[in-house]
């Protein structure tokens, strides 16, 4: 059985007259859907009584289900969703087990703008089922990559997290690693921008940076925000903590960067997870400004959320601060993103391995 999200708009009208409905129809239900959010044929009341029972039997909206959420104490709210495994090999064969990835509903600290304009969440979404990255800090990776995700299951994420409540950006930095399934990624985007009204400023996309896709995404006239996931200046450190970009000169990572700026005028910002002892000395701080000097680009510091599986803790009380300043006095614009959703499985691929173990 297919989804309503897996057809395009002009498969959902072929179906929609297949049962009997008009083709004006289809438009009305898409629209239900992805602009006003209606997740129920029963409250879609513009289509015929009867129609709506057929799609109700026929036709789900999602391809994937809710196995599990978790709610932390400061509001951030993480979904589990399970979607189908690998089709199986040969005609009688049966697909692989299903898979599960993580979506993460997080509030804003403030309800309102000073305006008194009530302020959207932020929506973490997956790329991939698993990650092929194989950071040794990051619990995405510790079951390997199973596949990429369609275009609708990446759809699939935003519709459901927008169920949680109103969305202000979205950020794909959950598991999976953007650039090796860019074309269901930028799929699944499009959709978001022109029929969820998501603009592109508000969409952020994380990458290792692997320069070549790097610089093909740039001339495609790409409508998001990019990081670079960085976390070291030292060539030998990060190919220890990014092992797939092992062997990848980090200045071609920065040269590709600057193509980025260069070719669409947005500038980068680069993602530095902060390792208690590993990567968070003064040193380090003084080596990263001399890589970035005279870029175009912000530094983001995110102290380590701690994975009882892994042997990496935060850094100490007052380091994010004192490697923050450091940047700063040296001419860089940093800023720290602090944990949220601490006591809620906060980083990435906790929930989905707990449930798959």
């Amino acid at each position: 059985m297919t989804s309503l999200l897996a057809l395009s708009k002009e498969a959902l009208t072929e179906f929609v007259q297949s049962r009997g409905g008009k083709p004006f129809h289809g438009k009305i239900l898409r629209r239900a859907v992805l602009e006003q959010g209606t997740l129920d044929y029963a409250d879609i009341t513009d289509l015929p009584a009867r129609l709506r029972e057929t799609l109700k039997e026929e036709l789900p909206i999602f391809g994937g289900r809710l196995v599990d959420q978790c709610l932390a104490s400061d509001g951030t709210k993480k979904l589990l969703l399970e979607f189908p495994g690998r089709p199986g090999r040969g005609p009688d064969a049966p697909p692989s087990k299903e898979l599960s990835v993580e979506t993460v509903f997080i509030p804003p600290h403030r309800s309102k703008d000073e305006d008194g304009t009530a302020r959207g969440a932020t929506l973490c979404v997956s790329s991939q089922a698993g990650c092929p990255v194989g950071c040794p800090f990051c619990a995405s990776g510790l079951l390997g990559l199973e596949r990429n995700l369609e275009s609708h299951e990446i759809l699939e994420q935003f519709v459901r997290g927008r169920a949680v409540g109103p969305l202000r950006r979205a950020v794909v930095m959950g598991i999976g690693e953007p650039l090796l399934n860019f074309e269901n990624l930028n799929d699944a985007l499009g959709v978001v921008r022109e029929e969820m009204g998501l603009g592109g400023r508000k969409i952020t996309v994380s990458t290792v940076g692997f320069p070549d896709r790097l610089r093909r995404a740039a001339r495609g006239e790409p409508k998001f925000q990019l990081a670079i996931s960085l976390h070291t200046p030292d060539q030998e450190q990060r190919d220890d903590l990014v092992p797939a970009m092992r062997g990848v000169p980090i200045e071609e990572v920065l040269a590709a960067g600057d193509d980025w700026f260069e070719q669409t005028g947005r500038e980068i910002t680069y993602e530095y997870v902060m390792l208690g002892g590993v990567n968070d000395t003064p040193r380090h701080a003084e080596r990263l400004a001399d890589r970035l000097r005279g870029r175009r680009c912000s530094v983001n510091l995110i102290p380590y959320n701690p994975t009882p599986e892994l042997p990496f803790a935060r850094p100490e009380s007052g380091t994010p601060e004192g490697f923050r300043d450091d940047l700063l006095e040296r001419g860089l614009i940093a800023t720290i993103r602090w944990s949220r959703g601490l006591d809620g499985s906060a980083a990435c691929g906790q929930l989905r391995l707990a449930k798959q173990a």
